[in-house]
């Protein structure tokens, strides 16, 4: 852990995981650098894993570290520079009617159900399908950090949960499901606009969207929240419409 000197992360130790086949290069193993013990990397700690580059899901706080790739780029949206364009300002207007709220993370039999309906509908086939309400909570609820669930709702009608973290710097888009029913909604993309201005709202400089793969179909729409910058070589740096970077500051 060359680049980490902060004395909450040196009393933590890291292990790699074993290789695993890549969610999202076809033909590339996977594997994983992971944080322990779980209970020490509460939310100030969380906030220094997350600028150099981790993740949390559950109890779990990991990075990438693949021997022969280093294509997943830790991304994040300066949200004070941030002006929607033209299609997601048309988002915005199509989904006015939707209510936000925030609540404590904690497990809903009315949110696993959704959940269920969007893993059966965007990712048949991909093991989250089958998901229980113990795996789901594992995921989803179990948090040692600063979490919150942002709910909308239409009417009494639940459209889409998305879990939160919030740091020092920042707030940290930690997953996102939704009703599939309405895809002229684009729900996702509203969710990511509301969270920027929220994080704007809170006069915080940063929104973690997790990890951005040149080429990849899954993480294209990261780059389309702009200004966007990623983490390479130890540093975060700007990153352009067309995956260029260049180094800021």
């Amino acid at each position: 852990m060359t680049d980490m000197h902060d004395d909450a992360l040196v009393r933590l130790q890291f292990y790699l995981t074993g290789e695993h086949v890549c969610s999202y290069l076809p033909g590339q193993q996977a594997r994983s650098q992971v944080a322990t013990p779980a209970h020490k990397v509460n939310a100030a700690v969380y906030g220094e894993l997350l600028r150099h580059g981790f993740r949390r899901s559950g109890l779990h706080t990991y990075r990438p570290h693949c021997d022969n790739c280093s294509a997943c780029v830790p991304v994040r949206v300066r949200v004070a520079d941030f002006r929607p364009n033209r299609t997601q300002r048309r988002v915005q207007q199509r989904n006015a009617d939707l209510r936000a709220s925030l609540v404590p993370p904690v497990f809903d039999e009315q949110h696993f159900a959704l959940y269920q309906r969007y893993q059966n509908a965007r990712h048949a086939g991909g093991g989250m399908d089958h998901d229980d309400r113990e795996q789901y909570a594992e995921f989803l609820i179990a948090s040692h950090v600063d979490s919150w669930l942002l709910l909308f709702h239409e009417g009494d009608a639940l459209r889409m949960v998305s879990v939160i973290d919030s740091v020092v710097d920042g707030l940290s888009a930690v997953y996102t499901f939704y009703d599939p029913d309405f895809p002229q909604r684009s729900l996702g993309v509203y969710n990511v606009l509301w969270q920027i201005a929220l994080t704007h709202s809170l006069n915080l400089p940063y929104l973690y969207l997790g990890y951005w793969i040149e080429g990849s179909r899954k993480m294209a729409y990261k780059s389309r929240y702009q200004p966007l910058e990623g983490r390479l070589d130890g540093e975060w740096r700007d990153l352009g419409q067309t995956g260029n970077m260049t180094k800021t500051g």
